[in-house]
């Protein structure tokens, strides 16, 4: 059976993180398609605004409050479920990153940021599954980031975050493709999102040594907020949402499971393809005389 993605049905997105950054830009663009959005965010309240604006759009649109760092989040998709909302879309976008080096993050600070980032995703992938298997169709979409190509230093337990939904995701994909459930991975660069404005510092600070490191340099460039993005976030989610339904420059490409949004995501993708190709060529022959005596 062919992804319904592909064809012009209405489906329901559920979004999460819609409040600001990528989530708003992509439930925006959304309002103006004949789809149905599930929006959500921890506290709609905060953003009534925005609550009126989608949910006056379409009569099946809704805003929901969502934790996903909550395991409630399974009861959410449940309960949706129940009341006869198919969720043909998922779209695994709320998150945030801490800036800490390895040596001084705290356990506490990794958890959370594990539960955002890891486990809240996989929760509701796990969530949704269920039904988009007895439809024989889903697609389910991780935004991960350039970090868990290569992270910047300070961002290692967010891009081991990233990394490790991407491993899951890789494998999901194999595991579900045979009901027709598609797992796409976006990998973003930098954009004009409120990454900055919303960054987390460890409690720790810098141990004595680090002054004037790539480390500490990143550090103070993340806490002045000038770190200038490359990419426009609404071409961005144009980019995604065409991608999803094949459309436009997604046309042809409806079974592609990576998608690198950003221009600086071609010079990180390259440079880690040029890593591989390198490990390869010193290392292969010892890799390959590895092998058990034939």
């Amino acid at each position: 059976m062919s992804n319904p993605t592909s064809t012009p049905t209405p489906l329901t997105w559920l979004v999460t993180g819609c409040s600001s950054g990528f989530g708003l830009s992509l439930t925006r663009l959304l309002l103006s398609t004949p789809h149905i959005v599930i929006a959500t965010s921890r506290d709609p309240s905060r953003t009534l605004d925005l609550v009126r604006l989608v949910t006056s759009a379409k009569p099946l649109n809704r805003w929901l409050a969502l934790d996903v760092t909550s395991p409630s989040s399974t009861t959410f998709v449940a309960d949706l479920e129940a009341s006869g909302v198919h969720i043909d879309i998922l779209v695994n976008n709320a998150g945030y990153s801490i800036f800490a080096p390895i040596e001084t993050v705290k356990e506490d600070e990794i958890r959370a940021q594990m539960e955002t980032v890891f486990f809240g995703p996989l929760r509701l992938t796990q969530a949704v599954l269920p039904g988009m298997r007895a439809r024989k169709s889903g697609t389910i979409v991780n935004f991960s980031s350039g970090a868990a190509l290569e992270g910047q230093p300070t961002m290692g337990v967010y891009a081991g975050a990233k990394a490790g939904l991407d491993g899951v995701a890789k494998v999901l994909a194999k595991e579900v493709a045979p009901f027709g459930i598609r797992i796409l991975t976006v990998v973003l660069g930098t954009f004009n999102t409120n990454m900055g404005n919303a960054a987390v510092f460890g409690e720790v600070g810098l141990p004595e040594g680090y002054e004037g490191t790539m480390t500490d340099n990143f550090l103070q460039i993340m806490k002045s907020g000038t770190w200038p993005p490359n990419g426009d976030k609404e071409k961005a989610m144009k980019a995604v949402y065409e991608v999803v339904v094949g459309q436009g420059v997604g046309e042809g490409r409806e079974t592609e499971k990576l998608l690198l949004l950003g221009s600086d995501m071609v010079a990180r993708a390259t440079g880690v393809r040029e890593q591989l190709e390198h490990a390869v060529e010193v290392f292969g022959d010892v890799a390959k005389g590895c092998d058990v005596e034939k």
